[in-house]
């Protein structure tokens, strides 16, 4: 497991997608760290390896069907579903709320994991869970890369992190000094 952990933090590291300094989270809360998935996706050989090392995490879950909610699940839930041979779909932001498109739709019953980059409080994973569970689909799990939430997230199916990290996380108005001292970014998500 720390083999795994090393080698997660790694190729995090040298792709430039985990970073630090001063930043405000999707979620509105303000951290020292900072996981930019967007920067390891550049990197095809780095999502290859990231999927293969979460395939064990996997192994066992019945699914038919890969859902990734734009923008931050979109490479990694593609290349879930390209080492699972299962078909892959894709929700979207309109205005601010995910929605399936171009004519997707889940027969009934279609068993779905839903596969996301990072997780904090785990808001657009259950909502990407509720259009599942909207359109007829049954959701399995989330998959993810990293789970900040430091098992503080509780979602309606079971979450599958292939790194769990906490980093702290605060309040605009509960700000330790040394964060607060340097200058805020808000990276998006």
């Amino acid at each position: 497991m720390a083999d795994l952990k090393a080698e997660v933090l790694e190729i995090f590291t040298r792709t430039g997608a985990l970073q630090q300094g001063h930043f405000v989270l999707r979620s509105g809360l303000h951290s020292g760290h900072f996981f930019q998935c967007a920067q390891v996706c550049q990197d095809m050989a780095a999502v290859t390896r990231l999927t293969e090392l979460m395939m064990p995490k996997l192994d066992g879950l019945d699914f038919s069907t890969v859902l990734a909610p734009a923008m931050g699940g979109l490479v990694i839930g593609q290349e879930v579903a390209r080492q699972t041979g299962k078909r892959y779909i894709f929700a979207e932001k309109v205005n601010d709320r995910l929605e399936l498109r171009r004519g997707f739709k889940f027969s009934p019953g279609e068993r779905v994991l839903v596969v996301e980059d990072v997780v904090t409080r785990g808001g657009r994973a259950q909502e990407t869970l509720d259009l599942v569970t909207a359109g007829g689909g049954v959701p399995v799990a989330v998959a993810m890369l990293v789970d900040r939430s430091a098992g503080n997230t509780s979602l309606t199916v079971p979450m599958i992190p292939l790194l769990e990290m906490s980093y702290p996380t605060y309040e605009a108005e509960a700000l330790p000094p040394e964060l607060a001292a340097i200058p805020v970014s808000k990276p998006g998500s």
